[in-house]
C-alpha cells in the first residue's frame, strides 16, 4: 500500500526527469525539475544574455584588443564561467563579462588613466584573486555587511549611469560642446537614430516579455542599416577567430602599482556586490532557500563566480560575473546547474558566429547599452530618502561616475562622504572598520596619486 503511494506521488515526475546520471548528479527529482525543463531555461537565459558576445568585444576593441580574439575570449570566459557554476554550486545561473566593468576597463583605466589593455587585464586578474580569497574565507562577509546597504544600491545605479552615458555618446544622441560640456546630437544622423529605435524596440519588446528581445532589436536594427547601405554583409558563420592575442596577455606586474590600488578595489567591489546581489535574487526566485533562510550553496555559488572572474582573465575578459538575466530561465523553470551548463554550451556555440558579430554596428550595441543602463538604475529605488546621510553619499556615488568618467573616483567620493557626514552627524557607529581602512586609501589615492 505504501509502495503504491509512493509510486503514485512519483508519477507526475516520471514523464519529466527519468533517473539517471544526470538526475543524481544535478538533483533533477530533489528539485522537481526535468531535462527538458533545464534545457529550455537554458535556452532562455542565453538568449537574454547573448548581446554581450557583440556588445563586449566592440567595447574592448576601443581599448586596442584584437576584436576577433575579445569575440572569443567573451564566449569561452563565459562557458567556462557557466560551466563552474553548474558544476560546483548547481545553481541555474547564467556568466559572462560584467556591463559596466568592461567599460571601466576601456575608458577610464585604459582611456582615462592611460594604461595598457594587458595592464587593466592584471588588475581584473588581482581582483579576482581578492575575490577568490575572500570567497574561502569570512574576509567576504565583514566586508560585505560592512558597506552601507545606500552605497551598495548607489554603485550599481552609478555603473548604469556610467554605462548609459557611453551608449549615448557612442550612438551620437549625446556630443561635446565647447560652450556646455555636453549636448545634444542631430537625430538627422541615422547613427544616432537607428541607436534610439533600438533602444525603444528592446524596451516595449521586453515589456511585452518578447523572447530575446535584446538580441532580436539588434539583429533587426543591424537589417535596417544594411538596407541602408551602412552595413556590410560578410556571413553567419566560420571557424571561431584566434585566441592568441589575449590568452596569458595580462601583465600582472604592471598591475602591481600604488595607482592601480584603486582600479582593483573598483572592479573587486563592483564585481563581489554585484554577484551578490544578483545571486540572492536568483535564489529566492528558484526556491533554493530553505525552511530557516538560508541559502543554498552560496559559498559554493560565490567561489564559482570568484574564479570564473580569474579564468576570465587568463583568456582576455573583463571579470565574468553572475547575470541578472538568470532569473528569465529561472522563470521557465530552471532549478539547477543543467540550466548553467545548457547556457555553457551554447555560449561555446556562440564562437562560429564571429561573422555576425563583426556585422553588428557600434549603434545597435549603443541601443543595448542604454537599455541595460536603464536596468541596473533601478537600485535607487531602495535607497532610504529621508536620511539625507544615507542619500547625500548615494547621490554622490551615482552622479560623480559618468562626471568624472571613472567608477573608480565615484566610489571613493562616495565613500568619503559617508564616512565624512556620519562622523560629523554624530553616527560614528555606522562607519565600520574595513570602512575606515577604505577612506584612508582613498584619501591617499587622491592626495598623492
Amino acid at each position: 500500500m505504501e509502495s503504491a503511494k509512493q509510486e503514485k506521488s512519483a508519477t507526475p515526475l516520471q514523464g519529466l526527469s527519468k533517473p539517471g546520471l544526470l538526475d543524481r548528479f544535478f538533483k533533477l527529482t530533489e528539485h522537481r525539475t526535468s531535462l527538458k525543463t533545464e534545457v529550455i531555461a537554458g535556452i532562455t537565459t542565453f538568449f537574454t544574455m547573448v548581446y554581450i558576445i557583440f556588445v563586449n568585444p566592440s567595447i574592448m576593441a576601443i581599448a586596442g584588443v584584437d576584436q576577433g580574439a575579445a569575440f572569443v575570449a567573451t564566449c569561452v570566459g563565459a562557458a567556462l564561467g557557466c560551466f563552474l557554476m553548474g558544476l560546483y554550486a548547481n545553481w541555474p545561473v547564467g556568466l559572462a563579462p560584467g556591463m559596466g566593468l568592461n567599460a571601466f576597463f576601456t575608458f577610464t583605466v585604459v582611456g582615462d588613466m592611460g594604461y595598457s589593455w594587458e595592464t587593466a587585464l592584471g588588475a581584473v586578474f588581482l581582483s579576482g584573486i581578492l575575490f577568490m580569497i575572500m570567497s574561502l574565507s569570512r574576509i567576504r562577509e565583514w566586508l560585505l555587511n560592512s558597506i552601507p546597504m545606500s552605497l551598495r544600491f548607489a554603485m550599481g545605479a552609478g555603473v548604469g549611469l556610467f554605462l548609459g552615458l557611453i551608449g549615448l555618446k557612442t550612438a551620437g544622441i549625446v556630443v561635446d560642446s565647447q560652450a556646455t560640456l555636453l549636448t545634444m546630437g542631430s537625430f538627422a544622423n541615422p547613427n544616432a537614430l537607428l541607436a534610439a529605435i533600438c533602444f525603444l524596440l528592446i524596451a516595449v519588446l521586453s515589456h511585452r516579455n518578447v523572447f530575446g528581445a535584446i538580441l532580436f532589436s539588434m539583429l533587426a536594427v543591424t537589417g535596417i542599416g544594411m538596407a541602408m547601405g551602412m552595413v556590410e554583409y560578410t556571413g553567419l558563420v566560420s571557424m571561431p577567430p584566434s585566441l592568441a592575442p589575449t590568452f596569458l596577455a595580462m601583465d600582472i606586474a604592471g598591475a602591481f602599482q600604488i595607482s592601480m590600488i584603486s582600479v582593483v578595489l573598483s572592479f573587486l567591489f563592483v564585481n563581489m556586490f554585484d554577484t551578490a546581489g544578483t545571486l540572492m535574487g536568483v535564489a529566492h526566485r528558484a526556491n533554493l532557500v530553505d525552511e530557516d533562510g538560508k541559502i543554498q550553496n552560496l559559498s559554493q555559488a560565490l567561489k564559482a563566480d570568484s574564479t570564473s572572474s580569474v579564468i576570465g582573465s587568463l583568456v582576455g575578459c573583463p571579470p565574468v560575473t553572475s547575470y541578472v538575466e538568470s532569473a528569465a530561465g529561472v522563470a521557465a523553470g530552471g532549478r539547477t546547474g543543467l540550466t548553467a551548463v545548457t547556457v555553457g554550451v551554447l555560449f561555446l556555440a556562440a564562437m562560429f558566429f564571429a561573422p555576425l558579430a563583426g556585422m553588428i554596428p557600434a549603434y545597435a550595441t549603443a541601443g543595448a547599452l542604454i537599455y541595460v543602463a536603464m536596468l541596473m538604475m533601478s537600485g535607487m529605488a531602495h535607497i532610504d530618502w529621508k536620511d539625507s546621510t544615507d542619500s547625500i553619499p548615494a547621490i554622490v556615488t551615482v552622479v560623480m561616475m559618468p562626471l568624472t568618467f571613472s567608477i573608480a573616483n565615484g566610489i571613493a567620493l562616495g565613500f568619503l562622504t559617508y564616512a565624512t557626514l556620519k562622523l560629523l552627524t554624530g553616527q560614528r557607529d555606522k562607519v565600520s572598520v574595513s570602512l575606515y581602512v577604505l577612506c584612508i586609501i582613498f584619501i591617499a589615492k587622491f592626495a598623492f596619486l
